[in-house]
């Protein structure tokens, strides 16, 4: 198995010609799992991490309207992706860090006033598949510093301004 990992695509995700949009993230993210089903180790990865540079791409501007939950999405199974990666080739640091910043992404878009309601509602919602992605991490690797510290600053958000998300 070619477990080979190296997190930078042959190519830009987005350039000024080509801006990231869902569908340029929705290939991606099929030629990683085509590459993937493949057993094409080193080419997965490469695309899950363009799919991933995209995504965020299109949370850093404002996703269009009625399309917060999209990005958002886009967003989570990008880094959920990359991360199973990570650890099936045994790079568990590394699956540790990307889980993280999944959930702390989505915690400082719960927590910034500056976005819209309709974005802070889909990572609200969509913190919960990362909340349940690093318990099963710890589950299935054990306990990290870093998952406690983010476990716990996710319940300090929620404290002061998850009443609001039920």
């Amino acid at each position: 198995m070619d477990t080979g990992l190296h997190p930078r695509p042959h190519r830009p995700a987005a350039t000024p010609h080509h801006p990231a949009t869902l569908t340029r993230w929705q290939h991606a993210a099929q030629r990683a799992r085509s590459a993937q089903q493949l057993g094409q180790w080193r080419m997965a990865m490469a695309y899950q991490h363009q799919a991933l540079a995209l995504s965020l791409q299109l949370l850093e501007r404002t996703p269009p309207a009625g399309h917060e939950d999209d990005c958002i999405a886009a967003a989570v199974v990008s880094h959920l992706n990359v991360a199973d990666l990570q650890a099936e080739a045994g790079e568990l640091e590394e699956a540790t860090q990307i889980l993280c910043r999944a959930h702390t992404l989505l915690l400082g878009l719960m927590a910034d006033a500056r976005h819209g309601v309709a974005l802070q509602q889909a990572a609200w919602r969509h913190s919960r598949e990362t909340h349940a992605a690093l318990l099963r991490h710890v589950q299935t690797h054990g306990a990290h510093p870093l998952i406690t510290h983010t476990l716990a600053a996710a319940h300090a958000v929620q404290a002061v301004g998850g009443a609001g998300h039920h």
